[in-house]
Parts: C-alpha cells; sequence; structure tokens
C-alpha cells in the first residue's frame, strides 16, 4: 500500500479543502441547520454538477468517475472538517456501496447512473431499537405473490425525509442474526412508506423515521438474493464505517485548528493563553489523536478500496471487517476527544451558540454512537481476534 497521496488526490484535497472553506462556512452550516430540510439544495446541485463528488465511486459504465474508496476518503475528510449539511454522506457511503455490492447490471444502470448524475437521493434503512449490526434488522417480509409484502419500523435513518430512494433491510419472520435477510430498493414516494423526520442532538446530519405499513414491491425491487443478504449488508455497514472514520479525521483536525487560533487570540495575563505549557500539552494530545486517526481511517480505506475492486489483493480485502472496526473505534474517540478539549479549552464561550466548538461537539457525540459505539467494535475486533486464534 502506498501511504502518500498521488499528485491527483492532493489535487483532489486542495479543491475540496478550498471549495468547501467557501460554501460551508459557519454560517451556511447554521443556514442549513434552521432549513427545512438540513440541507441547502443549490449547494447540492453544485456537489452533483460541478464537482461531480456523488459520481465519484461509480464505475464509469454506470455514469461515474470510476474512483477510489482512498478518494472518497479524501473528500470526507474535508467534509467532516466543515461540517457538510448534505445528503451525501448517506447517498455516496451507505446506499451507492448497497447497489454497488447488492444490485444487478441492470438495477445499476437504473439507480447509480441516476446517482451520478445528481438526479437521485439516496439513504440505507436498516437498523431496528437496540442493535446497529444486521442481527439488529427488525422489519419484516414475507412473498406476496410475484413480488413482496414489507412491514416494520427502521430508526436512525440518515435523511429519511429527503432522500428519493430507500435501501430497505428487512427479514423473513421467524429468522435470525445474519439468516433471512433481504435488500429492497424503494421509491420513497410509495404508499405504505411514512417517513418521520426527528431532530437529534446533531443539526448538521438529519436521522428519521421510517415506518412500512403493508408495503408491496415488485420483484424488480430486489437487490440480489432473496434472503441473502446477509453477508453484504455486514460489508456495506463495515464500508460505511470507513467513510464515517474519515469524516470524523477531519472533525477531530478542525476542533484542533479552532483551539490553536483561539489559544493564539486569547490573552490572559498578558500573554497569550498558547503561550502557556500547559495549554501547548493538551494541543500537542490532541494532535497525536489526529494523527493516530487519519492513520487508522487512510489505512482502512487502503482496505476498502482493496475489498471494492474486482481485480484488489484478496489479502487486503479480508482484512475489511477489523480494519473497519478499528477506525471506528479510533476516529470516534479521537473526534471527541478533540471536540471536549476543544470546549475546555475556549473557556467560557466554548459552549455558547456564536461559538461553534459545539457544534463539533455534538457531531463528534452523535457521529460516536452511529453505527456503533466504540464499546461494541471493541468486542467484534476481540471476537474476531479470538476466532483466528483459536
Amino acid at each position: 500500500m502506498e501511504f502518500a497521496f498521488s499528485d491527483e488526490q492532493e489535487m483532489i484535497r486542495a479543491s475540496a479543502e478550498s471549495f468547501l472553506a467557501e460554501v460551508s462556512n459557519s454560517t451556511a452550516v447554521r443556514a442549513a441547520m434552521s432549513s427545512a430540510g438540513g440541507y441547502d439544495p443549490e449547494l447540492w446541485q453544485r456537489l452533483c454538477s460541478e464537482m461531480y463528488w456523488p459520481a465519484l465511486l461509480i464505475p464509469e459504465q454506470y455514469g461515474g468517475m470510476g474512483l477510489g474508496f482512498v478518494e472518497l476518503a479524501i473528500l470526507l475528510e474535508q467534509m467532516g472538517r466543515r461540517l457538510l449539511a448534505s445528503p451525501f454522506f448517506a447517498t455516496a457511503c451507505l446506499a451507492t456501496p448497497a447497489l454497488l455490492i447488492a444490485a444487478s447490471h441492470g438495477q445499476k444502470q437504473q439507480w447509480l447512473r441516476a446517482i451520478a448524475e445528481g438526479r437521485l437521493r439516496a439513504t440505507l434503512a436498516y437498523a431496528g431499537h437496540n442493535r446497529w449490526d444486521v442481527a439488529g434488522v427488525e422489519a419484516s417480509v414475507v412473498v406476496e405473490g410475484s413480488g413482496y409484502r414489507l412491514n416494520g419500523t427502521l430508526h436512525y435513518v440518515l435523511d429519511a425525509d429527503s432522500a428519493e430512494l430507500l435501501i430497505v433491510a428487512a427479514r423473513t419472520p421467524g429468522s435470525r442474526r445474519n439468516h433471512g435477510i433481504s435488500l429492497f430498493a424503494i421509491d420513497a414516494h410509495s404508499s405504505g412508506v411514512n417517513r418521520h423526520p426527528q431532530l437529534g442532538m446533531d443539526q448538521t446530519r438529519r436521522q428519521g423515521r421510517i415506518e412500512l405499513t403493508d408495503l408491496l414491491v415488485g420483484a424488480e425491487s430486489l437487490l440480489g438474493e432473496f434472503g441473502g443478504a446477509g453477508e453484504p449488508l455486514e460489508q456495506i455497514l463495515q464500508v460505511a464505517c470507513i467513510g464515517l472514520a474519515a469524516e470524523q479525521t477531519g472533525g477531530a483536525q478542525q476542533a484542533l485548528d479552532l483551539t490553536v487560533a483561539y489559544s493564539l487570540e486569547r490573552q490572559q495575563f498578558g500573554r497569550q493563553i498558547g503561550s502557556f505549557q500547559a495549554v501547548k500539552h493538551r494541543a500537542a494530545d490532541m494532535m497525536v489523536q489526529v494523527e493516530c486517526a487519519r492513520s487508522a481511517a487512510y489505512y482502512a480505506a487502503c482496505v476498502a478500496q482493496e475489498w471494492l475492486d474486482p481485480t484488489g489483493d484478496a489479502e487486503v480485502s479480508a482484512q475489511l471487517p477489523l480494519a473497519s472496526a478499528l477506525a471506528k473505534v479510533q476516529c470516534s474517540e479521537a473526534f471527541f476527544h478533540c471536540a471536549a478539549e476543544s470546549i475546555q479549552l475556549h473557556g467560557g464561550v466554548g459552549f455558547t451558540w456564536e461559538y461553534d466548538p459545539h457544534l463539533y461537539f455534538k457531531r463528534a457525540r452523535a457521529s460516536e454512537s452511529f453505527l456503533g459505539a466504540p464499546a461494541w467494535h471493541r468486542e467484534r475486533i476481540a471476537t474476531q481476534i479470538l476466532g483466528e486464534m483459536s
């Protein structure tokens, strides 16, 4: 693996950094937070038509750019720095991998091309009440004639209210764990789909609840084999964890940058507080956390890139479950540590509405639990290591 950006990747990073600094500054983020949909539709169209970012991971044969997961991680890190309020993560890191992994050629032509062209926003809906893994799938599906009938409630759905395509996971009655699970691509405006937006701690990223009530779908909505989507769904969630880890790395970096800038501006006892040794030590600890997070995120992104590539190194791609869990643990804890330290080192103004550290603190806490908390991923890591040793 090459752990340095190529010239092309550095160009992607620089252009993303400058573009997002302009369009996703503090004022723009706060405006998007207070909007009805939680994002700026005009900015979303610019991301699609000018930057072509939703097309980045999509193969060229389906209208995309055909780039890899490392390039996607580069974008996500910069988006995390700027707290971009957008349906990008739900569309590019949840729905797109699901279609790449599970959809047929015809389904990919239909939906991936629409995503690449900016005509379709999509998300993944799978979680029940208490779990983030495939065992937490609670919605039910039964065969109904030549189609299927779905019922159930899906929680913690990113951009549930604004998505136009839902990738829904449901299981056959009586099945458990990763057995009996199927994936369906469903028009979000279908009769039988009820969407309930919910405001949570992080107002820069909307979630919602989706209720399926006797939803009838045709056979063309089924992604892959009926009852055989348990393993693909696990892989989709592992890839999504890596994308989230890259985004958390960017958030941690910006929390550090905001803190350093403030410490060089704020004066106490006639000196910049950044000149005090205790403040320097805490900033140095934050920097170490950021660098460790970046290493974990980009290593996992390299693994995901090999895994998504049909000609990739099989030995490397087999590390996907472990790499994704490690990245999620390291980056979640680094982001929360840096955001909390930023609050502390800003002093009394750190959690006031006028300053930005509270926005990063809320995103850090919300993203820490999304797709599984660090303790849960540590348990998965331990289980996998013990399984390999036995």
